[in-house]
């Protein structure tokens, strides 16, 4: 079908809101059709109820993940699945990443960041140069 991203039990989610948000979580169990009890033991996540409109579906599936496993359990399939590694892979979890290094960045870090960026620049600017010079 047309859905790539089903929530069922494994499924990794991505909390945006809340004391936990940012983090990741996995779906344990379906309570109905609006929320879910998820737990996050290896992202210090509590076990909760929480509604779908707090929670982002990823692409990640925890594989053959039974219905209201323990914690320990989990994080020994979260573990064994290296699901927390491929979340840091994602190019979603990058730029959250990046956005948060930004956020934090100091006056003083922001002006090295555009120095550097003008140097950059400035030896980008001069290999063209002399690529146009040699095609001319």
């Amino acid at each position: 079908g047309s859905f790539k991203r089903l929530v069922e039990v494994g499924r990794v989610v991505l909390i945006t809101r809340g004391s936990d948000a940012g983090q990741i979580a996995t779906i344990v169990d379906i309570v109905d059709h609006n929320r879910a009890i998820i737990d996050g033991p290896t992202t210090s996540v509590a076990r909760q109820q929480i509604s779908f409109k707090d929670v982002v579906l990823t692409d990640l599936v925890v594989k053959r993940l039974p219905r209201d496993v323990s914690g320990k359990v989990l994080a020994k399939y979260l573990e064994k699945q290296q699901v927390v590694e491929a979340w840091q892979k994602t190019a979603w979890a990058k730029k959250l990443e990046a956005r948060k290094r930004r956020a934090n960045m100091t006056d003083f870090d922001r002006f090295k960041l555009m120095r550097l960026r003008k140097q950059q620049r400035s030896v980008v600017d001069r290999q063209v140069a002399l690529l146009k010079k040699e095609r001319a």
